[in-house]
């Protein structure tokens, strides 16, 4: 049997693993409290006089540049303030693309469209709009064990930082699971009944023109429920996997959409 059947036949067979999870008021404030470490430092590097993207203040940014321009992607999990409370986890990690022949303001242009499609995105829904943001509905589905459905609303917000340079932000509102996704039986799952695998999700993207093109970057963070501690040795390395495959394919899908040869 492999490594991820076994992991499979833990997860079902243990009902600590698939009840419903409750998000404690601890945890939200937690997650707040979080969300303001990393905002607060995203905002001293979009201000500092050198550098612009999350990787230009890391000790080795010059071959992560190096890195990008040969066409790889860049992504990593990145340390920082520990959560903190009780029965819940976070996830934040960092990924960057090269993208021939774009730039910033374009790339910016069309995002404010709508957000490209991508394997986790399954389709999505402008729903309202106004200068410089816009409301978002989409389909999440995210696999590892297990394949979950998701509905979510966003607000996106974008600033033009310079004539070379954006960012924008994405936070999610709305989150809740989806049970028989695709099918006649398909129907939310009640909060009360929720498995706590995603119960926030907020996304800050850079773009910046360089050379032959831009360079998009983005910065991750999730909070979920925590793994439970009989399967916690086998399932964390799932997660940490997924989570770097997620971010990976929104690269790629970024790349696919506003890349010179495919726009």
């Amino acid at each position: 049997m492999s490594c991820t059947a076994v992991i499979a036949v833990t997860l079902v067979g243990s009902a600590a693993a698939l009840a419903a999870a409750r998000l404690q008021p601890e945890a939200a404030m937690a997650w707040n409290g979080f969300v303001t470490t990393i905002e607060t430092r995203i905002k001293g590097e979009l201000q500092a006089p050198n550098g612009f993207l999350a990787l230009d203040f890391t000790p080795d940014a010059a071959e992560a540049r190096r890195t990008l321009l040969l066409g790889e992607l860049v992504v990593e999990q990145m340390s920082g303030p520990a959560l903190g409370a009780p029965s819940s986890h976070a996830e934040h990690w960092r990924g960057a693309v090269f993208i021939q022949g774009a730039s910033a303001m374009r790339i910016v242009d069309g995002l404010e469209q709508g957000p490209p499609p991508s394997e986790d995105v399954v389709r999505s829904t402008v729903l309202d709009r106004g200068p410089g943001w816009m409301e978002v509905s989409m389909r999440l589905r995210r696999k590892a064990v297990l394949t979950v459905v998701y509905d979510t609303d966003h607000i996106v917000t974008f600033t033009r930082e310079s004539a070379t340079r954006a960012t924008s932000t994405s936070k999610a509102i709305r989150i809740v699971e989806v049970a028989d996704a695709d099918t006649p039986q398909e129907h939310v799952v009640p909060a009360s009944d929720d498995r706590g695998f995603l119960w926030r999700l907020n996304a800050y993207w850079r773009y910046q023109d360089v050379v032959g093109g831009a360079i998009v970057e983005c910065e991750s963070i999730t909070l979920s429920r925590d793994v439970p501690l009989v399967v916690r040795f086998l399932v964390n390395s799932i997660v940490e996997r997924t989570a770097r495959e997620s971010i990976t394919r929104t690269l790629i899908a970024m790349r696919t959409r506003f890349a010179q040869r495919g726009a």
